[in-house]
């Protein structure tokens, strides 16, 4: 009798953040699909300290749906384990993922000899979760694959990459191991990308994973668009302020300079100045350079770098340089939650300025800074003290990367075959129970809220007697259906 097809959930499950997910199969065989750390609140982030579910050594392979952080940057945690097989993914996303993995490698060093210099760690010798010579390993792992072809990655294993139109590279990821098909979605994008390709629709699976980060609310489409950023933009250059836009590195800087240069070219705004700030904004901006093949049709490069008065402050001098300008600009800086990066020095320096505007591009996690403004914090904490928020905040939607509610019940509507079961991942509990309601509702499917460390049984289930000798999860166990 051939062993059992499980999936446990070790990420992503009651949050949007650490997207981690473990199959077991055949004897003791074990695969991983994305590798990401946590972010947001504490209770969360120590999750990243603990040891890996399984003995890392034991997993045969990685696949990646993209290269965002919450989805690859644990991969040198995992590599720094034991974990030395291959990491299957597109192109675009290894080219990605290498510049988060180095910058992740770099953050921990940082903040790890930061600790022992302050004296606040509780150890004697506070050491990174892992370090670059972890992060040049685990790039020399990566394996290129191509969309939409299948990809045999062992015995009785195979794959197949599908564009999620997300950020470049992403995709959604059909894995088949001894029979038993699994759809994960990754994180899916709108159904048109301003600059990329748009996404496809992949082959259903009996068991499909689905993203939830806006489970619960939908994205509008206005008929003139950004009209919001505009206006935002003109009356705080009319006030003689500047505006700070935090950005993700990654795919955000992109698409909100292409927003700005639309509005520019049309008139709708000023030509002031736009500074990208940032190494791994600047580096993940040469890689759509130097990828033209995956914009969608009608876009080219200059649609996003070619803004009359842009500036690329690559090196920590040119950074220093554009907070000492003068005059309204616009200054597009990464992190997108503001959690780290250059542009906290810009919100140091910006936000106690009523004149000022912070628009914030994205989602923002719970227990992070851009959520505290988004929720109207007074004042936030940087650099170890309280800087008071007197600019104003705005929340701008419509640069948003994923899938609203109603895309994602299309998503699902589209699978051929239909799936037995949806599980629910990267949302909060909100949307995700949003979500859940509406697929059982609109489309009469099984869904599931994925919960942290549960085990599921994908493959046929057995007798009962045989079901109750599967080893438990480290997390919960159940009969059935759950094992």
């Amino acid at each position: 009798m051939s062993s059992p097809v499980t999936l446990q959930f070790l990420g992503a499950s009651g949050t949007v953040t650490g997207s981690k997910y473990l199959l077991e199969f055949g004897q003791r065989r074990r695969l991983v699909v994305d590798a990401g750390m946590y972010q947001g609140l504490k209770e969360l982030r120590l999750r990243n300290r603990e040891p890996f579910a399984v003995d890392a050594g034991t997993v045969g392979q990685v696949v990646l749906t993209h290269a965002h952080s919450d989805h690859s940057s644990y991969l040198p945690a995992l590599v720094a384990q034991g974990f030395r097989g291959p990491i299957w993914c597109t192109e675009g996303t290894a080219r990605l993922a290498e510049i988060v993995l180095l910058d992740a490698a770099k953050l921990e060093e940082y903040a790890a000899e930061d600790a022992r210099k302050g004296g606040y760690s509780k150890h004697e010798n506070p050491e990174p979760l892992f370090t670059t010579a972890d992060a040049q390993r685990a790039i020399k792992q990566f394996r290129h694959v191509e969309f939409d072809r299948d990809v045999e990655l062992d015995d009785g294993v195979v794959a197949r990459w599908t564009r999620a139109g997300h950020i470049l590279g992403s995709a959604s990821v059909n894995v088949t191991v001894d029979g038993v098909g699994v759809l994960f979605s990754g994180d899916l994008g709108r159904n048109h990308h301003p600059i990329l390709k748009h996404r496809d629709t992949p082959p259903g699976a009996q068991w499909v994973l689905c993203e939830s980060t806006y489970g619960d609310r939908e994205h509008q489409d206005p008929e003139t668009p950004h009209i919001p950023l505009a206006e935002a933009i003109n009356r705080t250059i009319d006030r003689g302020g500047s505006v700070v836009i935090p950005a993700f590195a990654i795919d955000r800087t992109e698409v909100v300079l292409h927003a700005l240069h639309t509005l520019q070219q049309s008139g709708r705004i000023p030509e002031v100045p736009v500074i990208v700030d940032g190494p791994m904004s600047m580096r993940a901006l040469d890689v759509y350079r130097d990828m033209p093949e995956e914009l969608k049709e009608g876009v080219t490069v200059d649609d996003f770098t070619g803004l009359a008065k842009l500036t690329e402050a690559r090196t920590s001098q040119q950074s220093r340089k554009a907070r000492q300008m003068e005059g309204p600009r616009i200054i597009v800086s990464s992190s997108g939650m503001v959690e780290g990066g250059r542009v906290l020095s810009h919100l140091q320096q910006l936000l106690p300025d009523p004149r000022n505007t912070v628009i914030l591009s994205g989602y923002q996690g719970e227990g992070t800074r851009g959520r505290a403004l988004l929720e109207g914090a007074k004042h936030v904490k940087l650099y170890g003290r309280h800087v008071k928020v007197r600019a104003e905040v705005l929340e701008h939607r419509e640069f948003s990367a994923h899938a609203g509610a109603s895309e994602l019940v299309e998503w699902v509507s589209q699978l051929d075959p239909k799936p037995e079961t949806v599980f629910l991942v990267h949302g909060e509990p909100e949307a995700a129970s949003a979500l859940e309601e509406r697929i059982e509702k609109e489309l009469d499917l099984d869904a599931v809220v994925a919960r942290h460390g549960e085990k599921v049984l994908l493959s046929e289930p057995y007798e009962h007697d045989e079901v109750d000798e599967l080893e438990p999860a480290a997390g919960e166990a159940q009969q059935g259906r759950i094992a």
